[in-house]
């Protein structure tokens, strides 16, 4: 079968440093010119502060039509980079790009829109600029809007939507126009989950059209349960690819070295946005003995986090995953006592969770954590926020040799009582009074 995307050698330069502004007055512009001829005559460079850095370097691609494509790694590993290029925002320093068909990208809040057109003229220009015709566009219409859920503002400017408009508004585009190509990157995360289930199986449908889609996400069990294939980015090189299970797993082993406890003193540097950053996030024993956490030990979720904006009704959640990617809970103080329905001022907050033990199975695990407005709206996702293993413990499993089953082990409670007895209690008796009647 022959390739609908085809990349080559595919590498891409950014440069890092002290770098002129872009804009500047006619005078300054004179000036910086007079300077560099000056520099360039003398043999000085004027770019010794400048540095280069390769987003990509030397990535190699064959995706097949009707492929599901899952691109992961961590934060800077290039993963954008490589959307942008397929998606022919940006050009590459070198390699060769083969596109054979149309694209449809959602890659961040807004792109494709249209600041000034409302959300319907918008939809129009999407697809103009995928070259449909009138006619086809009126034929999908009605389906994008019943699935952005969006009909009462349709007329309005979208630069009056929120994050959670553009979005809903943005993907539907994308799905419905028909591409030969959709490229979807971590931008369903501004969604609500209620939203961001409907986009999944929504590009598996779309999948299952033979059409090829591209998805980039840090929720691996998303990624599984898209995609058939895989590859895992590390500073612009694949690292591994092919089938996604095997290429997931290397990954979260990769990533699952203990990271117990993170600290950002600096509000600048720490991870969040303007509502909300993260000061602090552990994983510790309950006692704040030292030494490892085994399955019978009581620990405890540990977070601080910086509240930006007064007057917000805010609570912090978590999810665990195990090593396999399955969820095994997740929780939040839905309910507490003390900030329940009320408002969070400004200033640093802590909140903590504590996890019984004989809960849990042995193995690693990794957290991700919410933040979240109204107890319904997501505004702040931090993914393998921290990661730690649960060691057995010989008092917990007895006798038993080799891995106890389960996602839980929870230490549960069991009572042996007598029913009945009989005379013929032992197998001996038993044999004795079967003789005697013969």
């Amino acid at each position: 079968m022959s390739s609908i995307i085809r990349v080559q050698d595919l590498a891409k330069e950014y440069k890092v440093g002290n770098l002129r502004s872009a804009y500047g007055t006619l005078r300054e512009t004179l000036s910086q010119a007079a300077q560099n001829s000056l520099q360039r005559l003398q043999g000085r460079s004027n770019d010794q502060n400048v540095k280069s850095v390769w987003a990509l370097d030397g990535v190699h691609l064959d995706i097949k039509p009707g492929e599901k494509f899952g691109i992961i790694g961590d934060n800077g590993a290039g993963k954008s980079t490589l959307l942008k290029i397929l998606s022919r925002i940006t050009l590459p320093t070198r390699g060769r790009v083969e596109l054979y068909g149309r694209v449809a990208s959602l890659l961040e809040v807004g792109t494709g829109f249209h600041p000034e057109l409302t959300g319907r003229e918008n939809i129009y220009l999407n697809g103009a600029i995928l070259g449909m015709r009138h006619h086809e566009m009126a034929r999908k219409f009605d389906e994008i809007v019943e699935f952005a859920e969006m009909e009462e503002f349709l007329d309005m400017p979208v630069k009056r939507y929120s994050s959670g408009m553009y979005t809903r508004l943005a993907f539907a585009v994308a799905a419905y126009l028909e591409p030969e190509i959709l490229i979807v990157d971590e931008v369903l995360a501004v969604g609500d989950m209620r939203f961001q289930k409907k986009c999944l199986g929504k590009m598996q449908d779309v999948s299952s059209e033979g059409r090829t889609v591209i998805f980039v996400s840090h929720n691996m069990t998303a990624v599984q349960k898209l995609c058939n294939r895989a590859i895992w980015l590390n500073k612009g090189k694949i690292v591994e690819q092919g089938h996604v299970s095997a290429v997931v797993s290397s990954y979260s082993q990769a990533a699952s070295q203990a990271q117990q406890e993170c600290v950002w003193n600096e509000l600048s540097v720490a991870p969040g946005n303007d509502q909300v950053r993260l000061h602090k996030t552990a994983v510790r024993p309950q006692s704040d003995r030292l030494g490892a956490l085994t399955v019978d030990t009581p620990f405890v979720f540990d977070f601080e986090f910086w509240n930006l904006k007064p007057n917000s009704f805010l609570n912090l959640s978590v999810a665990v995953y195990n090593e396999e990617e399955v969820a095994v809970f997740s929780s939040g103080p839905t309910r507490e006592v003390g900030w329940h329905g009320k408002p969070f001022p400004l200033g640093l907050f802590r909140s903590q969770c504590e996890v019984p033990g004989g809960l849990l199975n042995s193995g690693r695990y990794r957290v991700d954590v919410f933040v979240v407005k109204d107890q319904s709206v997501p505004i702040f996702t931090y993914n393998n926020a921290l990661t730690f293993e649960l060691y057995d413990s010989p008092d917990a499993r007895g006798p038993l040799h080799g891995k106890i089953l389960g996602v839980i082990r929870p230490k549960l409670e069991w009572h042996t009582v007598l029913v009945e007895a009989s005379s013929a209690s032992t197998p001996e008796s038993s044999m004795l009074e079967y003789d005697e009647v013969l």
